[in-house]
């Protein structure tokens, strides 16, 4: 019966688009550096960089918006350096990706440190508030549940649908799947598939430190330097999960975020009955048990992490 109360509950499944939003920004982020051809390892960086500017920036004045495109203009700029030594010099993306996930965590804290001094309790701004939609809110069970959160949140789930749209139905979207899949293909018809993949790459990375940002202008208050917590690794694992479509992508954020908002309450409901770190084992569990099904029919862009030099092949 508490199990079915927990479901039943409104709070639940406004919990669970919470927890999704910074995922679905990350996730689309990858997805679209992957469509490219570009494996972007530093999600975790970017998203950790983007949460810390994003909440400095309105410490410092900035209205919650403002903070959040400085925070996509950071996440771009680490981009373009990942697609200046991936894309221009043909260097491992593995090992860029790494090292733009080291630089940019590192430099968070670093920044962070520099301009906040250390204190007990974290200094903190005021957040984006939930917005109630006319005329849907008041509805019962879904209204509380869908039509009550922050601006960001609907930010995320119309990016979602614009992404799907643009990369299947558009000659953009078309341009950067040829350069995913054969960007000698694509040269051949008219793309430059350099410029396809930093344009992928920078704005993928944009969305990733819009992520981040979502984490301290929206869900909490204040910012520290381990709060992205793995979700930019998780992020990649949805990619995958999705099989590289938007509308999936969205799917699987929303699934992982369900088992972790779940797991919170079963330990408030069962407590001191389980352990509490198989509660906190059970989201990661349950969503590598659905990659592992979700991956067999995987089909991936045939270019990806391939270089691209023009006249070889």
């Amino acid at each position: 019966m508490q199990l079915f109360d927990i479901i039943a509950s409104a709070g639940l499944w406004a919990a669970i688009l919470r927890i999704a939003t910074p995922l679905i920004f990350g996730t689309l982020g990858a997805l679209l550096c992957e469509r490219a051809g570009v494996l972007n390892l530093g999600i975790e960086g970017i998203m950790t960089f983007g949460a810390m500017i994003g909440w400095l920036s309105v410490y410092h004045g900035a209205d919650l918006w403002t903070g959040l495109l400085i925070a996509a203009l950071a996440g771009g700029v680490f981009g373009l350096l990942h697609a200046g030594l991936t894309v221009t010099l043909g260097l491992s993306q593995h090992v860029s990706g790494l090292g733009v996930t080291l630089f940019a965590s590192s430099f968070s804290y670093y920044v962070f440190r520099l301009i906040v001094p250390l204190a007990n309790t974290p200094p903190t701004i005021v957040p984006f508030q939930p917005i109630a939609i006319p005329g849907l809110s008041t509805l019962p069970f879904i209204g509380p549940a869908f039509f009550t959160q922050t601006a960001p949140t609907y930010l995320a789930i119309a990016i979602a649908l614009l992404m799907a749209y643009i990369i299947f139905r558009t000659p953009v979207g078309l341009a950067i799947r040829m350069t995913g899949e054969n960007p000698h293909a694509a040269e051949a018809q008219g793309v430059n598939p350099m410029k396809v993949r930093y344009g992928a790459v920078i704005a993928g990375s944009a969305l990733m430190g819009m992520g981040g940002a979502f984490l301290t202008l929206s869900a909490f208050n204040s910012f520290f330097p381990t709060m992205v917590q793995g979700r930019g690794w998780i992020c990649i694992a949805l990619v995958v999960f999705a099989s590289w479509r938007p509308g999936r992508a969205l799917f699987g954020a929303l699934l992982f975020a369900f088992f972790d908002a779940f797991q919170l309450r079963l330990q408030t409901a069962l407590s001191g009955l389980v352990p509490y770190q198989l509660f906190l084992m059970t989201p990661y569990i349950l969503s590598i048990a659905a990659l592992a099904v979700m991956a067999r029919r995987a089909r991936v862009p045939q270019a990806l992490m391939q270089p691209f030099r023009r006249g070889e092949r």
